[in-house]
Order: C-alpha cells, then structure tokens, then sequence
C-alpha cells in the first residue's frame, strides 16, 4: 500500500516537472525565435528591397565604348548591391515564349534594346534615393528609359516602420506572457511541498536554508527547458537558412549568440525569482493557511 502511494507520488512529481520543462520550453523558444527575427528584421526588410529591380535601357545608337563606361560607373557605385548587362539578342532569346518565335522576322529587326538590370542595397530602396540615383543616371543622354516598379517601393516602406512597430509589442506581450506563465508553473511546482516547507520551518530550519534545494531545483529545470529551446531555435535556423541562404542568419553567430544568452539568462532567471517569492510566501503563510 505505501508503495503504492511513493509510486503515485513519483509519477505525479514527474508529470509537475515535464510541465515546467514544457512550459519553459514552449515559450522560450517562441521567444527566441521572435527575438531572432527581431534582430533580423532589418537585414530580412533590405533582402526583399534588393530583390526589386531597376533596369536601365540604352538607346540603339549608344557605342560599346558608351555601355562599358557605364558598367564602369555601375561597379564603383556605392549604392549597387549586383548589376547585369542584358545584350539585346540575349533578351530577345529569353523573351521569345512571350512574343513568339517569328517576331523578328515578322518586323525585319531586332525592337528591343540593351539593358542593365540592376539591384540597389536595401538602405537605398526609398523614394528619395531612387529618384536622386535615376536622376544621377539620366545624366547619360544614351539611357533611353529607366524602370522600376515604384509602387512596391513605397508600400514596402510604408509598411517596414508599421510591422516593425507591431513587432515590438508582440515581443514585450510575448515577455510578460512567458515570465507569468513559468511563474504560474513554477509556483504549482512549489505548491506541492508546501507542507514540506512548513514542517522544515516548524523543526528551526532557516529560511534561506529552506529556499535553497527548491531554487536549486528549479534553476535545474529552467535550464533543461532553455536547452531545449536553444536546441529548437537552432533548428529553425537551419530550416530559415535553407529557405532563405542569402540572409546568412545561421552564419550571423553573433545575433545567434545574443538569442542563445538571452534565452538561457531568462530561463535561469524567471525561475529562481519565481521559485524565491513562492518559497517565500508558503514560509509566511500560518499552518491553518495551508489547506
């Protein structure tokens, strides 16, 4: 019969610790990985810019030594992220499945034009450099047209400061949840040892003495969880970096490092602070108050 009862006991003493782990877990890693794209929200804002193209057209009488002088200018440009020159045979080859096969022997000629497809570095896809970098370069009287689409430009930065703004309030929602979430397990965790706690406290035990295995023990608990959470984190990573391999995030080990810390400092701290008030508030509870 006593048995029995141990073997209860262990197994719902377990379970109160897989909560805590879990509930450690789950909400660290949910705030890892939020704080992950938090610190990549600029270099994730500037990979979608880079991918809106500028192409640049020449009119048919500019000289090869016209488009090289400008591939020059292009290279030494401090605003240029990668750049192409499209020749126009080599765009009327990659345009034949839209016009069809026949239309430049139905027009005797060749109507398209040389080009250079451009990508600008995110900090310059705004409105404002864009129209000083077109103005610069229609200062060449051979460029024939310019051609982006100015609508996504400004809605993307309409939109960078809104989801930037959201993100920041998600994130301290996020915090507060996680610190009263790991409170509350950790507090249900201490709850059944009260009268533990009580009867060390009634045979002279101090307080601090008290304290120190269940602090001790939920410490051991916070890091399992932040392990597992660093371990999930690291994962996503991997499977973002797959994804996405031009942000370079699973190479950036400097804002990995700072999530890991962080994940791991918040893990052990949120514990100790919980378990030390719980502690503390069974210890200042009268016996009667118990039950």
């Amino acid at each position: 019969m006593a048995s029995s009862f141990e073997n209860y006991n262990k197994r719902r003493l377990i379970s109160s610790y897989f909560s805590v782990v879990l509930s450690i877990f789950l909400v660290l890693f949910l705030l890892g990985a939020l704080g992950l794209f938090v610190i990549n929200s600029k270099k994730i804002t500037n990979d979608f810019k880079e991918n809106i193209p500028m192409t640049v057209f020449f009119d048919n009488d500019a000289k090869d030594s016209t488009i090289s002088a400008f591939d020059t200018e292009l290279k030494n440009a401090k605003f240029i992220k990668e750049y192409a020159f499209v020749h126009k045979d080599s765009a009327a080859k990659n345009n034949v499945d839209i016009v069809g096969k026949d239309f430049m022997e139905f027009l005797g000629f060749n109507p398209l034009q040389n080009s250079f497809d451009i990508h600008l570095k995110g900090d310059y896809v705004n409105a404002d450099s864009i129209k000083k970098i077109e103005r610069n370069i229609r200062k060449n009287e051979m460029v024939s047209e310019i051609i982006y689409d100015k609508e996504l430009v400004d809605m993307v930065n309409e939109n960078v400061t809104k989801i930037t703004f959201w993100i920041l309030i998600i994130s301290g929602i996020l915090t507060v949840v996680a610190m009263l979430l790991i409170n509350s397990s950790m507090r249900l965790s201490i709850y059944s040892h009260r009268f533990t706690i009580k009867t060390m406290q009634m045979v002279g035990a101090t307080k601090s003495f008290i304290r120190k295995p269940f602090i001790w023990r939920s410490i051991k608990l916070g890091l399992i969880g932040s392990g597992l959470a660093i371990i999930g984190i690291i994962a996503l990573v991997i499977y973002v970096d797959g994804l996405f391999p031009s942000l370079g995030i699973a190479k950036d080990y400097v804002s990995l490092g700072i999530v890991i810390t962080g994940v791991l400092g918040i893990g052990i701290l949120i514990t100790w602070i919980s378990t030390f008030f719980a502690t503390q508030r069974f210890l200042n509870l009268k016996t009667d108050d118990l039950y």
